[in-house]
């Protein structure tokens, strides 16, 4: 049967539910009602042939609670004058949220956007854009209601998240909803209140002017020469990426590893010191200006991850060299190939061809597919051997 059922019409009713239009539709000024609904009627020949269904169908309709049918009469030459549904309306948004079970939900809705409207009506843009999001907010709503006042009240507050002083409010909870009120505070704040080069969950306190947990940045000095502190003579230090910026030691050479291990066991060089590398997170070394003087080394894994790190590196050092990332260093452990999980494959600018070429072969799969040596399956003497050859 083609014709649209009693069961049809409401599903339409329901997906305008499902797609947040029944609760967006209650706090703007956009209406769409009366709401025709799609309807398939009964052909002339159906009338004659399933005359009894179609008297069914008919039933089933007029039982729908909460519309109303617009009816046209049809002369028959077997039927006679017989009066069918024209088409199907729903003539309120209240019609249409009590037919689906759903008027309660759109309440809480509704309620959310009169707290939100008085004060920060610039939100309301976000309750359209995700209601559903909001409704399961209803419980915290007015406590993130009060963190936006807090902040517009303290823009670039300079303190840290834990200082943040409403009552009934912890840092926990701003931490536990950063992601909401990152887009409800870039609604509500003026543009001057944000810093907009900082994207991201991850920089939420940078981007609105807190204090944030400083970057730490792991050396060991490799040259028991350079007295840096007292104790060991080859120290494992940590400092803060400013402390870092302005380290005054006699270095001539700096190498970067992504391995801990590797880190750990670097041999001894003279007028050196190794990193313990942070992935693709460079800007904090990038405030070093003297690593400019430096001799910069990065040894990473053979895989595209490792090139692309590279690549990114070499953005704030265009100077960097790579360490035992080349092909003759691949081709010498087959042994210990393994598989990269999520290789990357876009086009990587910074890299020397050597470099570029065994890119391309990594991510093109041309050796094996997804290959990658990982440094720390790398001959120890082949280590000691590639630092002598580069520091003579």
């Amino acid at each position: 049967m083609s014709w649209t059922t009693a069961h049809a019409l409401k599903q339409q009713v329901v997906r305008l539910w499902v797609r947040g239009d029944l609760l967006r539709w209650g706090i703007t000024e956009e209406s769409r009602f009366p709401l025709k609904l799609a309807l398939t009627i009964p052909s002339s020949s159906e009338l004659t042939e399933r005359f009894d269904a179609v008297r069914v169908w008919i039933a089933d309709l007029t039982a729908l609670p909460h519309i109303r049918i617009e009816w046209r009469e049809v002369n028959h030459r077997v039927q006679g004058t017989q009066r069918l549904p024209q088409s199907v309306w729903v003539d309120r948004r209240e019609d249409a949220l009590r037919w689906i079970g759903r008027l309660a939900e759109a309440a809480r809705f509704e309620d959310l956007a009169a707290l939100t409207r008085p004060t920060h009506p610039a939100l309301l843009a976000w309750m359209t854009k995700r209601p559903f999001q909001a409704l399961g907010l209803v419980e915290v709503w007015p406590r993130l209601l009060e963190v936006v006042v807090w902040m517009q009240q303290h823009p670039h507050p300079g303190i840290y998240l834990r200082q943040v002083n409403i009552a009934g409010i912890h840092s926990k909870f701003i931490e536990a909803h950063r992601s909401i009120l990152a887009e409800w505070f870039d609604l509500a704040l003026p543009a001057s209140a944000i810093a907009a080069e900082h994207t991201g969950i991850r920089q939420f306190a940078s981007r609105y002017g807190f204090l944030d947990k400083p970057t730490r940045i792991r050396l060991r000095v490799l040259d028991p020469q350079i007295r840096s502190i007292s104790g060991s003579p080859c120290p494992d230090l940590t400092l803060d990426a400013d402390s870092f910026a302005h380290l005054d030691l006699p270095l001539r050479r700096v190498f970067i590893t992504e391995n801990e291990t590797n880190f750990l066991a670097f041999p001894k060089t003279s007028e050196a010191i190794v990193i313990f590398g942070a992935g693709y997170g460079w800007e904090a070394l990038s405030r070093a200006t003297w690593l400019q003087r430096c001799s910069l080394y990065y040894w990473g894994d053979i895989d595209t991850h490792g090139f692309a790190i590279l690549d990114q590196l070499r953005r704030h050092f265009p100077h960097t060299r790579s360490l035992l990332m080349d092909r003759a260093t691949l081709m010498a452990h087959p042994t210990s190939w393994g598989s990269e999980p999520d290789p990357v494959a876009h086009d990587l600018p910074n890299l020397t061809e050597a470099e570029g070429a065994l890119y391309d072969e990594l991510r093109d799969n041309r050796i094996r597919n997804h290959l990658r040596l990982e440094q720390e399956m790398i001959d120890y003497s082949l280590v000691e051997a590639a630092i002598v050859e580069e520091t003579g």
